[in-house]
């Protein structure tokens, strides 16, 4: 028999279908998280840090996500980060501060006019099973990017960067390791020699591996894939496929006149080296996502 399914009440209201935003680092799911928060109805957040505590550890060690506790864990974490109490926006990321338009403590919306419930916090890639487990009905949405533009946004961000250090790889890290993008012990030293921009394209190639992963286990109307390119090129088009795919209005306003990067930006931004070395490491992937 199967068991019940797990029951979540968020500020009075049943969490049903939560939305889920993901994709490689800098691949555009920010982007998307500031459409569905500024979209009626619609409580979603940006990087709490009580919940990318939790799904970095998960990143970094598959092992605990596949415990048996992990479901119950990223719940609550959840559940506590959608609370709308006074003063909660304070405890945000600036990013989704700025998405929900906070001045001051918040909070950014109504608790009277809740009806659904989301995340689009960094790597939520990395806890897709977990966050299937704790909600079987939730809506997983990935953004899919040229690799050799989201290796530039990377380099420039201090953050991704910290997670390149050796001791990421320690002695006793967990192979294959899809955060890092290295699939065995035999590759720690390798790993630790790459250039910066190598370790970004392992880590790409990584998330992209896992997204393709998503797209063959899961049925249609629980994943909707978009291409930041497409997001950028015809926003309307795809806050149309959103709408759809969540049988709800998303708001279009917020992907107009965006100041997100430009497509190509890479042949600027990478030195050619770096270019070469990116288009090296995920050529397969480039290729099959049809990336020239």
């Amino acid at each position: 028999m199967r068991p019940p399914t797990h029951i979540l009440v968020v500020n009075g209201v049943k969490v049903r279908q939560p939305v889920f935003v993901m994709g490689a680092p800098h691949s555009g799911a920010d982007l998307l998280g500031r459409a569905l928060k500024r979209s009626p109805g619609f409580h979603v957040t940006m990087g709490r840090a009580p919940v990318a505590r939790v799904v970095y550890a998960f990143a970094r060690r598959p092992s605990i996500a596949r415990s048996g506790g992990a479901p119950s864990v990223i719940r609550d974490v959840l559940a506590e980060a959608w609370q709308v109490v006074p003063g909660a926006c304070a405890e945000c990321t600036a990013t989704c501060r700025e998405a929900g338009g906070i001045v001051g403590s918040g909070p950014c919306v109504g608790a009277g006019t809740l009806a659904r419930f989301g995340d689009a916090g960094p790597d939520l890639l990395y806890s897709a099973p977990v966050l299937l487990r704790a909600f079987p009905d939730a809506r997983l949405i990935q953004i899919i990017r040229d690799g050799r533009d989201v290796v530039a946004d990377m380099l420039a961000d201090p953050t991704c960067m910290a997670w390149f250090k050796p001791h990421m790889l320690s002695e006793d890290a967990e192979f294959p390791n899809p955060f890092l993008g290295v699939s065995s012990a035999g590759h720690r030293g390798r790993w630790n020699d790459m250039a910066p921009a190598g370790k970004c394209a392992l880590r790409w190639r990584g998330a992209v591996r896992l997204s393709a992963t998503l797209r063959r286990e899961l049925p249609a109307e629980q994943l909707l894939t978009l291409r930041y390119e497409d997001m950028l090129a015809a926003p309307g088009e795809a806050i149309d496929s959103v709408s759809s795919f969540l049988e709800t209005k998303i708001s279009t306003i917020a992907l107009y006149g965006t100041a997100a990067p430009k497509p190509g930006g890479w042949r600027k931004r990478l030195t050619p080296a770096d270019a070469e070395l990116v288009e090296k490491v995920g050529r397969e992937e480039l290729r099959r996502l049809g990336y020239r």
